[in-house]
């Protein structure tokens, strides 16, 4: 039987998932899920291999549709709105693998990032940000980004979905295919974005690193919210230590 933490008192919502079923075809993926990120909240989604995680953020971005339930962003159902008019309003994606274009330059894969916007001189000033928080990909704009090491592409990948100047970040499995370093550099990135107002919806297999800087999590399995609740009640709980964590709370 699925169990919830009672839920804490959160400012008001950007994105709400309400009793949201998904399929497809006769797959039924997504089975009457509820999600709320709250403004200003890192929310981090766990779970294993076909639990209904990627279907979550592809539902977010409009790729899949909600058979029942609502997808609401900032107070409006937007269940039937197209992928470009919600990047336009500010969700913007982190998709997993990075899905950067290889054969474009570092710079080319920014200026896409900002391909909803017409403000030139914002997209200018927002580039600047990019890059006081990535000095990296700075030295690496001329580069094609498909040469760049995997952790590179990440940083450029976060940094092409900031260019879309998003109210929500929606990041896929962000610590995928990276070295430990990388891991922590990434997480620590994460961390910045969110103190500089924008929040953060992650689905992530490493649960210990997603959960020590969430504010809330979900566990999700086989399309069902089997738990929710803050990011330490979530740590604290022997089937998540077990499943995710690897290691066993002792009595």
């Amino acid at each position: 039987m699925p169990t919830s933490d009672a839920q804490p008192q959160q400012r008001q919502p950007l994105l709400e998932f309400k009793d949201v079923d998904t399929y497809y075809g006769e797959l039924h993926v997504l089975k009457g899920v509820n999600y709320v990120v709250g403004e200003g909240e890192i929310v981090a989604l766990l779970g294993g291999n076909a639990s209904g995680k990627s279907t979550t953020m592809k539902t977010i971005l409009g790729i899949v549709r909600p058979a029942r339930g609502s997808v609401t962003y900032q107070g409006e159902v937007i269940n039937t709105l197209p992928t470009a008019e919600r990047v336009k309003r500010g969700i913007a994606p982190v998709p997993e693998a990075r899905r950067l274009f290889p054969r474009m330059t570092v710079l080319e894969n920014l200026e896409m990032g900002a391909f909803t916007r017409d403000d030139k001189v914002e997209i200018e000033a927002d580039k600047d940000r990019v890059f006081q928080l990535f000095p990296r990909i700075k030295e690496r704009l001329t580069q094609q980004a498909g040469t760049l090491s995997g952790g590179e592409q990440q940083m450029v990948a976060m940094a092409r979905a900031l260019m879309a100047r998003p109210k929500l970040l929606c990041m896929d499995e962000p610590s995928m295919g990276l070295s430990p370093a990388y891991v922590e550099q990434v997480f620590d990135l994460i961390q910045a974005i969110n103190r500089q107002g924008t929040s953060v919806f992650m689905v992530e297999q490493n649960a210990n690193m997603a959960l020590s800087i969430a504010s809330h999590g979900y566990v999700l399995q086989t399309g069902e919210v089997v738990l929710s609740g803050s990011a330490k009640s979530l740590r604290d709980n022997e089937m998540v230590q077990q499943a995710y964590l690897g290691e066993m709370k002792v009595a």
